[in-house]
């Protein structure tokens, strides 16, 4: 949502931006006795991240992994994980975060840089793009 300053201060001209209220944490289905994959597209600010994994963990689940694209892990979120019941986080490199992962071997990181210069070369070249979703496999 945003609303303008101009309500705090009328010469500003400025937007500001209010983050949105998130939804309560609900688990639908039984957890119990399986393994969890929590996936998000940036994972920075871990409190949400915790709040699932000790819902599932008291749901049951034995096992709880963390998957995102951008792992920012800022602050202490390092420190966090390692203390949570999360059991794994894996990211990309799209973001080095050698220093977090020395901080939390819960960490482990994928190498997307192989992908990611084939697609772009295939766009540069206006060539098939579904061809890496058929065609690569995962020792690629």
């Amino acid at each position: 949502m945003v609303r303008s300053v101009a309500a705090i201060h009328p010469s500003l001209e400025i937007p500001m931006l209010i983050p949105k209220e998130k939804p309560p944490i609900t688990v639908v289905g039984d957890v119990g006795g399986r393994i969890a994959i929590i996936v998000d597209d940036i994972i920075d600010d871990v409190d949400s991240f915790l709040a699932a994994a000790e819902t599932l963990k008291e749901r049951g689940a034995y096992k709880i992994f963390v998957m995102a694209t951008h792992g920012l892990l800022s602050s202490d979120a390092p420190r966090l994980i390692e203390e949570s019941a999360i059991d794994e986080v894996v990211v990309t490199n799209t973001i080095p975060h050698e220093i977090q992962k020395l901080q939390c071997p819960k960490i482990k990181t994928v190498d997307i840089s192989m992908i990611l210069s084939e697609a772009i070369r295939r766009i540069h070249n206006g060539e098939s793009m579904s061809y890496l979703f058929r065609n690569i496999g995962l020792d690629d």
